[in-house]
């Protein structure tokens, strides 16, 4: 019974990409947002989407499997999670980052993961953000949808942050400037300047823009590991920045934080991180694996080896903790 009850949990583990995909189809479909003013049966779902019953049904039923969508006798009803997160233009919703980039862009580019861990990706393979962002296209699609999917964290880190003194952030790889706009909004005398190619930089402004934003946050055009940094900075804030380069290079923008710096200073590290004995999150841990299908050399960042190198350039204070249960943690340090 123990080897069957092992053998069901991998075939979960091994099939789970059929999940990734009813999601996927699901709010492409509109189905969650469908169900937003309440239950549905298949026959209405159906009329209301316009697909087949016979397809909406076996859809429904997956989603149904999943925990995403409840079964009464009144029909389908979203599964409070799905109402929450995954209805378009609700409070909380991030549908827009798992349909675009996570559906459209990252789960494609898993199919590179094979050759990028074994070293054999194709010269015309994406191999970094560098060059997914040099098509315009890419960049759009990608930095829209992490916009949505960056103010929950965002305000998540308002909450976790005192920034009552400082006044000018650098923000490295700020994409469309959520965390900028969340953060300016709470902290009325904090000005940034993004750090960000220049076909992101392009759509960063018009968000900043219409935040009515544009007089206290700027972009600075470039990447971040060969562009100067601004100094006299209070903040230097990466989120998702070091999953996203080559590990060799990770100890290196620490020490570029410290030097940009003024005295008291603070550094914030938003990643996927996991503990320092590598049991997990599972999350952070595959979000990371992740990465590896189109950044061939980044390196799986764990809580211990942060806190180490931020010691080791100088930081002191330092703590890290979730931030995205079981998927992200913030680094904080200040300079003395």
């Amino acid at each position: 019974m123990s080897l069957l009850t092992d053998a069901d949990e991998i075939s979960q583990i091994a099939f789970g990409f059929m999940g990734s995909k009813a999601l996927f189809a699901a709010l492409e479909l509109g189905i969650f947002t469908h169900l937003a003013q309440g239950a549905m049966t298949a026959t209405e779902l159906a009329q209301a989407s316009k697909i087949h019953e016979d397809r909406v049904t076996t859809l429904l039923t997956a989603l149904a499997g999943m925990g995403l969508v409840a079964v009464d006798e009144d029909g389908f009803s979203n599964a409070p999670a799905a109402q929450a997160f995954l209805v378009q233009g609700a409070k909380y919703d991030f549908s827009d980052y798992l349909r675009l980039q996570v559906g459209r862009q990252m789960y494609p580019l898993m199919d590179q993961l094979d050759d990028a861990l074994s070293g054999n990706m194709a010269e015309d393979a994406t191999a970094s953000y560098a060059d997914w962002f040099s098509d315009p296209e890419e960049a759009r699609l990608y930095s829209e949808s992490q916009h949505s999917g960056s103010l929950g964290p965002a305000r998540q880190l308002v909450k976790a942050l005192d920034l009552s003194g400082k006044h000018k952030m650098l923000d490295l790889g700020g994409g469309t400037a959520a965390f900028d706009i969340t953060l300016c909004k709470a902290n009325p005398d904090l000005t940034a300047t993004i750090l960000e190619f220049p076909n992101v930089a392009a759509l960063g402004r018009k968000y900043v823009d219409k935040a009515g934003l544009t007089d206290r946050i700027t972009y600075l055009e470039g990447n971040a590991l060969e562009t100067p940094w601004p100094q006299g900075q209070d903040v230097v804030m990466m989120s998702y920045l070091l999953s996203g380069v080559p590990g060799d290079t990770h100890a290196r923008l620490i020490r570029q934080a410290f030097e940009v710096l003024n005295p008291g200073g603070i550094v914030l590290i938003h990643d996927f991180v996991v503990h320092e004995d590598r049991s997990g999150p599972s999350l952070a841990a595959l979000w990371q694996l992740q990465h590896t299908a189109f950044t061939p050399e980044a390196r799986s960042l764990d809580a211990g080896w942060l806190d180490g190198a931020l010691a080791g350039a100088g930081f002191a204070g330092i703590t890290v903790a979730p931030l995205i249960p079981e998927m992200t943690m913030l680094a904080q340090a200040h300079k003395p």
